[in-house]
């Protein structure tokens, strides 16, 4: 595994982040939480230390499955990392912005982004309980909150840096213009945002002004949801409340399809599955500090952070990058 340090800090993680949206289960088509926990154990027998995760994951699940999975690991050689701003119990009173509706046990749940000071100190105090810790290494607001002044949120987070209850802090789904705002108050070490070889547009501008500015780039869905390894194509059945039924329709699936056939050569010459290949090459993307892959098992996990042991050349990255430009 190769480790990486994040933004302006001396915070090294795992190049491969263990992604835990899915054992959270919500918009996942359930989950199975022996394997989910199996998953993260085996995630970091194979070096993958630092974990992402946040309350909304399964409206608590997925911090608890993973606060259960640490115990009995030497907690300084993992990193937690978290989020906060998502409300989906009313306790927000209904301020903030409303964002959807999720489906719990049948229900819709309106969710809203919210990240006010008061709310931001609650939401940390909940996920160091689920946790089964006292400090999160990197926590991270989830999603812009348009009705609560950025410097109020950030004020919250430099308390809690103050508190040692977060040891930094960074932002996720944020513009440029917002990363700037946000670093009046606070030098926030990171951005966490979409990327993949399908959804390149942070490297118009987040990329040069993350490689100008030393800001970490954490980038989620490298493997679209898990349409990029290829099985979609194979087996494209998904329970009837998965999300992806919905998600994938916004590509050129026809495309998609073919443009992994011409991947499929270069994953075989080096014993690879297309989704360490997909990991690898954006592993190797400029500004690209850490890339999420999710698992729902033990042996996704390994695959996963074996993706670290693929050498690209230069040339090969390059005819990849090319092949994308005709989807």
């Amino acid at each position: 595994m190769e480790y990486r340090k994040l933004g302006n800090t001396d915070l090294e993680l795992s190049t491969i982040t263990y992604g835990a949206f899915a054992i959270g289960g919500t918009m996942w088509g359930g989950n199975e939480q022996k394997d989910s926990i199996a998953s993260v154990k085996a995630s970091i027998e194979y070096g993958v230390t630092t974990l992402d995760t946040a309350p909304f994951y399964g409206f608590g699940l997925s911090e608890t499955l993973i606060g259960q999975a640490i115990q009995g690991y030497d907690r300084s050689k993992i990193q937690l990392l978290s989020k906060f701003g998502l409300v989906w119990d009313g306790s927000n009173q209904g301020k903030g912005d409303y964002f959807f509706d999720a489906e719990e046990a049948g229900k819709k749940m309106p969710i809203y982004k919210y990240a006010s000071k008061a709310n931001v100190i609650k939401e940390v105090e909940e996920s160091l309980k689920r946790l089964q810790t006292d400090y999160i290494d990197l926590l991270q607001i989830h999603w812009p909150d348009s009705t609560t002044p950025i410097a109020e949120t950030m004020e919250a987070l430099e308390l809690l840096l103050q508190q040692g209850k977060i040891r930094t802090a960074g932002v996720s789904n944020y513009s440029v213009d917002q990363v700037k705002e946000a670093r009046n108050t606070l030098n926030i070490a990171s951005n966490q945002v979409g990327y993949s070889m399908l959804n390149r547009g942070i490297e118009q501008d987040l990329v040069p002004y993350a490689l100008e500015n030393n800001l970490g780039l954490i980038v989620y869905s490298p493997m679209e949801r898990g349409l990029l390894t290829g099985k979609y194509f194979t087996d494209g059945r998904l329970k009837e409340n998965d999300h992806r039924n919905g998600y994938f329709q916004q590509f050129d699936l026809k495309k998609v399809e073919a443009f992994l056939h011409t991947l499929q050569p270069i994953a075989e010459a080096k014993g690879a599955t297309l989704a360490q290949l997909v990991l690898r090459w954006t592993s190797l993307q400029p500004a690209i500090t850490l890339v999420l892959a999710g698992a729902r098992n033990a042996e996704q996990a390994i695959t996963n952070a074996k993706a670290m042991e693929i050498h690209l050349s230069a040339e090969e990255v390059n005819f990849i990058t090319t092949q994308l430009a005709r989807i």
